[in-house]
């Protein structure tokens, strides 16, 4: 299988990382303007002379730029697989796959105590979710100035609620769409950027659960966590010390622990998925729903 890697920063060089260590994958060409040893590269998508080449695109570049790749790729390429990275757009977008398999790349999903939270629930009526994410921005990228980065920047499709998307994914991949909400979306702390630092929502899903989220750049104390309640049981589940507890109503207690999760197990899995199963992985439609989410959002905080 030979694939073409749309854009090479932090994340384009992690899925490259990941996608050289799979057999069934037999080259890598790269989208970008650095000069990468022994690879083939293009400065732009539309200097690939033949991108009938192909069996697999991953789009790893701006979210800005997500949008305008897509397009390119829908009408130039036919029967491809594509992963694009997360969130879709910066904005709700109009655009009709027809031609092409296209996947997001929540990854999340394919983290193994969500995997059993999701399993754990099927049988069981959820009542409400509570999620809650938070680290803060200067301490995401240690090397280099928060300042420079996408997250800071408004117009390259930075913010907290982009960038975090994936709780909105896994919130309505565990309790159904979301078909009511309010929200805030503001930018509160001293942090020196332009994109929004805090978000929350609270709304109830296709379902009758209720969801209460709340995700930030401006925490100290970094955290991820969701907190399920069922008629049966209550879940708490860990994302920072990979720990999942479920408690029942007679106050008995069982515990899940991942703790030899490798760095690159999830995208392994992600991209193994996409080439076999199809199984888990985020699909297009699944994607702008939560981008229908966000652009309510966005909406309401104009």
């Amino acid at each position: 299988m030979k694939v073409l890697l749309i854009g090479y920063g932090s994340i384009g060089k992690r899925h490259d990382e990941v996608l050289s260590s799979l057999q069934s994958i037999d080259s890598i060409d790269i989208v970008t303007k650095q000069i990468v040893p022994n690879r083939t590269t293009f400065i732009k998508l539309q200097s690939v002379q033949d991108l009938s080449l192909y069996d697999y695109f991953v789009i790893a570049s701006e979210t800005s730029k997500h949008y305008e790749q897509l397009t390119y790729l829908e009408l130039n390429v036919k029967d491809k697989l594509i992963l694009c990275e997360k969130p879709l757009f910066e904005s709700s977008k109009s655009l009709e796959i027809l031609k092409n398999e296209v996947f997001v790349g929540y990854v999340l999903r394919f983290h193994p105590l969500l995997k059993k939270l999701k399993e754990s629930i099927k049988n069981e009526k959820v009542l409400n979710i509570n999620i809650n994410c938070g680290q803060y921005l200067p301490t995401w990228r240690p090397n280099s100035d928060y300042r420079d980065s996408y997250s800071a920047k408004k117009e390259e499709g930075g913010g907290v609620l982009l960038d975090l998307s994936h709780e909105i994914d896994y919130m309505q991949y565990l309790c159904g769409k979301v078909d009511e909400l309010k929200s805030y979306q503001v930018k509160i702390s001293d942090l020196e950027i332009n994109s929004d630092d805090f978000t929350t929502l609270i709304g109830k899903t296709e379902f009758g659960v209720l969801v209460n989220l709340s995700i930030d750049y401006i925490s100290k104390i970094t955290h991820r966590k969701v907190l399920l309640n069922t008629l049966e049981s209550t879940y708490e589940l860990d994302f920072i010390h990979n720990r999942l507890v479920k408690k029942d109503k007679l106050g008995i207690a069982k515990v899940f622990e991942s703790e030899n999760l490798l760095r690159n197990q999830m995208f392994e899995e992600m991209h193994k998925s996409i080439i076999t199963t199809k199984e888990d992985v985020c699909s297009y439609n699944s994607a702008l729903d939560v981008m229908k989410i966000i652009s309510k959002i966005q909406e309401q905080n104009r």
